[in-house]
């Protein structure tokens, strides 16, 4: 059973099973995963021993091993999911830690910004004049043809300005009225 549920994670990454059997898939996974790390044929027939599946193996030596290579240990996590309908047993999904998305460290490198402290609004506006110059600084090679596109205007600019000129009539008008009461 191990060896079949080893496989099926070698070959899908992550599969949904009791948290028992996630438990004891650890324990028996862990050192494959670590044998694939160095391909020898020595290292290939005793995963092969374990696992009785050539496609796995082969799976495992190629894409798996090289995303591994460098991790110190801990190739798999167990997260603990609902409880099954049927007899109540705890659920558990593991999975391969490199191959995760959701939490691999890839996606929090890309998703982390940097935060600036000055206004945003000063931003947009030297950003349109660094996009042309951009643009500009490019120099072609001498036989090549350059066709340019138009240039879009930014419509922020644009509409900004109707916004401030009816902004700007209401606060006189409240100033009259309270000049007419006297006040």
């Amino acid at each position: 059973m191990l060896s079949n549920m080893a496989t099926s994670l070698i070959l899908h990454k992550r599969i949904t099973t009791t948290l028992a059997k996630a438990k004891a898939l650890r324990g028996y996974v862990e050192p494959i995963l670590t044998k694939a790390k160095s391909d020898t044929t020595h290292s290939r027939r005793i995963v092969f021993s374990y696992l009785q599946d050539k496609d796995a193996v082969t799976i495992l030596f190629r894409e798996i091993a090289e995303k591994i290579a460098t991790r110190p240990g801990g190739y798999t996590r167990i997260i603990k999911m609902e409880n099954r309908l049927g007899d109540n047993a705890e659920m558990a999904l593991i999975e391969l830690v490199d191959y995760n998305t959701v939490y691999g460290t890839d996606t929090a490198k890309a998703e982390k910004k940097s935060t600036r402290r000055r206004g945003g609004s000063a931003k947009a506006k030297t950003a349109a004049p660094a996009a042309k110059a951009a643009t500009a600084e490019v120099t072609p090679a001498d036989d090549a043809v350059v066709i340019e596109e138009p240039k879009a205007e930014a419509t922020p600019a644009v509409e900004a300005a109707p916004v401030a000129e009816i902004k700007a009539p209401e606060a006189p008008a409240a100033n009259e009225e309270n000049a007419e009461k006297g006040e």
